[in-house]
């Protein structure tokens, strides 16, 4: 019998993070860990990849991982989450994506674009925001969506899928998580419509399927589709993990092949996910624990997840199929090699008196570009330095954007 039908229970807890997994399309993933999804903001203002990007996957893919997901790809440039994003498309550099994957996918490691649109959190300077609905509240304004922007959508998904699938990445991760476009329509906090696509939460998922079965045509039966949810918003009135679960129900009924649980938004007053996690841990084991009683689909489980023993644990227990890893892979990129082989320790996180909002996952988005460029042992910055060059580098980029896409808005 393979290692990868073997059920993790039965696995020494030391090769449990070692085994390989079969995803229902047929694929089989090296290993248990992956680096999950960030706005690394490495792009080069136009939407391609610049040279730092590229050594970045390619340390993490030398460093060991299954696959490596790179957050926040965009099919329609009208409504970035930031102008570091990529954007892939007919405009795209092809000789720049070519290069990404192919240095991204040493080892049998694979890269998977996380396909995104962020609606109501469109940035601002490069956007004009449209989300499920009409929203003015404080800090967050955006109109909302007809019924053909919201058709568009499927189209929009499946033809960046299908330019995905084409450029050589694995696989395609859908983000319907953390506030974002399709997080915004599963939430009764922002999807207030009252038409077929608002409402009970099977009509808000609505267009969640719609895409699915439309990215699905696009790459064929054999081609990974994996898709981010949410257990919570972590707002009042948002999405409840009653709904989320009924989410992972809905999921089930589909093609998708991996779905990746996480948690919290980027909304104006949102709790932070590490808020009731009483014991430090990984943040949402036990909504994964029981969603594995309500799907046949690999789960993976993203969010606080700071020791080997953590992982182990949730794989080994059979919560989680699969572990993301952000934060604790920006602090090592080979610690999936030093966690499968046990030779290593665990990473050391930083800990920041009073930092300013944002400070701190500037301070990760900065030490990015540090490690793209190889110059992370000199690495100095603090929270406030950080967010400073952070969103001086944002407004350089958001120039070249305007440039390139801005007619798009017109």
């Amino acid at each position: 019998m393979s290692q990868r039908n073997l059920e993790p229970e039965s696995l020494n807890p030391n090769d449990v993070l070692r085994s390989s997994l079969e995803l229902p399309c047929g694929t089989i993933l090296k290993n248990r860990l992956v680096k999950s999804a960030m706005s690394d903001s490495l792009g080069n203002g136009e939407g391609d990849p610049t040279e730092a990007q590229i050594r970045l996957y390619e340390r993490w893919a030398h460093g060991g991982v299954a696959v490596s997901i790179i957050g926040e790809v965009q099919g329609d440039p009208r409504y970035p989450e930031k102008p570091g994003n990529l954007v892939l498309g007919a405009n795209a550099d092809k000789r720049a994506i070519k290069a990404l994957v192919s240095r991204s996918t040493v080892d049998c490691a694979q890269i998977w674009p996380q396909l995104g649109h962020a609606g109501a959190l469109s940035h601002l300077p490069i956007s004009r925001p449209k989300g499920p609905s009409a929203l003015d509240i404080e800090g967050l304004q955006c109109a909302g969506m007809s019924v053909e922007d919201i058709q568009e959508l499927t189209h929009m998904y499946a033809a960046t899928a299908a330019y995905a699938q084409s450029a050589g990445f694995g696989g395609v991760h859908i983000h319907a998580g953390h506030g974002f476009l399709l997080s915004q329509f599963l939430s009764p906090l922002f999807n207030r419509r009252d038409d077929h696509y608002g409402g009970p939460v099977e009509a808000r998922f609505r267009i969640i399927l719609e895409v699915i079965e439309e990215v699905r045509r696009a790459v064929g039966p054999s081609y990974p589709v994996g898709i981010k949810i949410n257990s919570t918003d972590k707002l009042e009135g948002g999405l409840t993990e009653a709904d989320a679960m009924e989410v992972v129900r809905l999921l089930d009924q589909t093609s998708v092949d991996l779905i990746d649980i996480s948690g919290g938004t980027y909304f104006p007053g949102a709790k932070a996910s590490s808020e009731g996690s009483s014991d430090g841990g990984p943040y949402f084991l036990e909504f994964a624990r029981q969603a594995k009683g309500e799907t046949e689909v690999p789960l993976m489980v993203t969010g606080g997840f700071r020791r080997r023993e953590q992982a182990m644990d949730a794989v080994a227990s059979g919560v989680a199929d699969l572990v993301g890893l952000a934060r604790a892979m920006v602090l090592d990129t080979r610690l999936a090699e030093a966690w499968l082989t046990g030779e290593g320790g665990d990473p050391e996180f930083p800990t920041f008196e009073s930092p300013p909002r944002g400070g701190v996952t500037a301070w990760y988005t900065m030490r990015l570009t540090a490690l793209g460029e190889d110059r992370e042992s000199a690495f100095a910055m603090d929270p406030q330095l950080a967010l400073r060059v952070y969103e001086e580098r944002d407004a350089q980029r958001s120039v070249k954007w305007l440039e390139k896409y801005w007619d798009l808005n017109s």
